[in-house]
């Protein structure tokens, strides 16, 4: 019974638990955002097209009168529809976000790493830049 506590602290404990515990915090509060976005300005917007195409309401009072026998499938198509257009949205922020990062990075200077290696003059082989004598030729270099 102690080793299986043993175990299970050190698994709880480790520090990519953490970093995964705080991944699931930030993705539920991001979702909100995701969904306060989709609900209150993507989804009005294709309501309004479809109002102005169709007649209808929205995608719900398109489709939710559809029942084949016991099941709701207008219900079905409706959230269908949300889910296509939630992950439409979510698709577009983190391309967009993915797109900032490779910018934000891709600007950084990164200096030239100080060579290790020169050409000996005599038999244009590659030696160590702290060389006094070429390894392969036996020359003196400067």
């Amino acid at each position: 019974m102690k080793k299986f506590l043993a175990e299970f602290k050190d698994f709880a404990l480790k520090g990519n638990m953490f970093d995964m515990a705080i991944g699931v915090v930030i993705g539920g509060a991001f979702s909100k955002i995701i969904t306060a976005l989709v609900e209150g300005i993507i989804t009005p917007l294709i309501s309004l097209i479809i109002m102005a195409v169709t007649g209808q309401e929205s995608a719900e009072a398109l489709f939710g009168s559809i029942v084949v026998g016991p099941f709701p499938i207008g219900n079905l198509i409706s959230v269908i529809i949300d889910f296509l257009i939630t992950a439409l949205v979510l698709f577009m922020i983190v391309k967009a976000l993915n797109e900032a990062n490779t910018l934000a990075h891709h600007n950084k200077t990164e200096e030239p790493e100080a060579p290790t290696t020169k050409e000996c003059p005599f038999c244009k082989s590659e030696i160590h830049i702290d060389a006094k004598r070429c390894p392969h030729c036996t020359s003196e270099l400067e």
